[in-house]
């Protein structure tokens, strides 16, 4: 079996041992860390491995596919991110593995009094393989201080997926994000070559909120990048399928397809990506989008 794509060891989430002494210093706030290992064996993705700490896990495998790709539930049991706290994330997607991974939930940012809350992802996809990260979306409450970052790596001929949807306040419930902060960073390299970076730093009142360049007043919004092969006219055969819409868009560089949504409600992208994702994964995948079923509950 060829090798994952390997982690440098400066990249590598700490030990148990290393992680509960940082933690030690600071009582306030709840780490949390999930590894998990996919591999190709028997015609089936399987989960081969598995390490946590804290409250992050995941419920068993699924296979509702009939090329075996494996679907993973991600589990944070106390459901919100308080200041001080951190989730770390990490997944390895051996060669020719398939893997679909996303929440039952959102995630929280509650405010902070202690500090940021953190959330990072690492994502390391083999030879051949997919991975498709899909999580519900991130809610941040008025002054809360988020930092996510998430970094994805992809052998030469690797694909991934992957979407996130952040919600400012509680538009429901009349919140706004008035004080605050919210920092995220996503960076994708191929075979360690850079193909796409995007970061974000945004304060709570801040007048990019209103501005019509940048979120036009609108609470929520998302982001869906695929980077793999795909045809010439995805984005065209993208834009055909949702029709005319004036809260999302697509667009097709070089190396990923990128899809945007800005509005009112998290719902409303949510059913645009996924019609955005059939697309993508029919042309890129040969097959169409088969949603988990988790999203029905």
């Amino acid at each position: 079996m060829n090798a994952i794509v390997p982690i440098p060891p400066s990249e590598a989430l700490p030990s148990t041992s290393l992680a509960r002494a940082h933690y030690a210093a600071q009582p306030s706030s709840w780490p949390a860390e999930l590894e998990l290992w996919f591999a190709l064996s028997a015609g089936k993705t399987r989960l081969v491995r598995r390490r946590h700490l804290g409250p992050l896990v995941v419920q068993r495998p699924f296979h509702p596919e009939k090329d075996g790709t494996c679907h993973i539930y991600l589990l944070h049991p106390p459901g919100g991110v308080a200041g001080g706290d951190r989730l770390d994330l990490r997944f390895h997607v051996d060669a020719g593995a398939r893997a679909l991974l996303t929440t039952p939930g959102a995630t929280k940012f509650y405010r902070s009094e202690h500090g940021a809350g953190t959330q990072s992802t690492r994502i390391d996809i083999g030879v051949g393989a997919v991975c498709e990260y899909l999580p519900q979306e991130t809610i941040v409450f008025d002054g809360g201080d988020a930092q996510m970052e998430t970094r994805i790596s992809l052998a030469p001929d690797a694909t991934y997926v992957g979407w996130d949807f952040l919600c400012l306040g509680r538009p429901a419930a009349g919140e706004r994000f008035e004080t605050g902060r919210l920092s995220q960073r996503i960076e994708i390299r191929r075979d360690g070559r850079p193909i796409w970076f995007e970061r974000l730093e945004l304060h709570g009142g801040s007048p990019l909120m209103e501005a019509a360049y940048s979120l036009a007043g609108q609470p929520t919004w998302g982001t869906m990048i695929y980077a793999g092969a795909v045809a010439e006219d995805a984005a065209e055969q993208v834009r055909a399928a949702i029709g005319a819409s004036a809260v999302f868009s697509v667009s097709q560089l070089e190396e990923v397809v990128v899809c945007r949504y800005l509005g009112p409600r998290v719902g409303d992208g949510k059913a645009l990506f996924a019609r955005a994702w059939n697309v993508l994964r029919t042309l890129g995948q040969g097959k169409p989008a088969n949603t988990p079923r988790i999203w029905a509950t």
